[in-house]
């Protein structure tokens, strides 16, 4: 089983958000124990912005830990729909990239080519 961890929820630890830092530690944690871990372009880059340099992300995120995986269009066309969910749920992010769309644990089976990821670690 693969997990695709959202960028919130890595943020959520990086920034030792006081709302939900605790709950990302402890399910991330969880989830690891359970499956592989993985991320995908655009969680990396939503990612990044808050380092100087690729290196510490890369410390961060080392490939033996989080997976890379590529983001296939059918994935993309997910995200959409997950966004606009949230969007009906009265979010109020102007675009998916800022942070993602998707709710706490949602289980999803896009193909990403060599793998299938399974569920997706995010948080409302």
């Amino acid at each position: 089983m693969i997990t695709l961890v959202d960028s919130n929820v890595i943020l959520d630890l990086v920034t030792d958000d006081p709302k939900w830092g605790q709950w990302s530690a402890d399910t991330l944690s969880r989830v690891a124990d359970e499956s592989a871990l993985a991320i995908n372009p655009l969680i990396f880059a939503e990612v990044s912005i808050g380092f100087s340099t690729i290196e510490e992300l890369e410390e961060l995120l080392p490939p033996e830990e989080f997976a890379r995986l590529a983001l296939p269009y059918e994935a993309a066309f997910l995200a959409g729909k997950a966004f606009l969910a949230y969007r009906r749920r009265g979010g109020r992010r102007s675009a998916p990239l800022h942070r993602s769309p998707c709710g706490r644990v949602r289980t999803a089976a896009p193909h990403t080519g060599s793998a299938a990821v399974s569920h997706v670690l995010s948080r409302g």
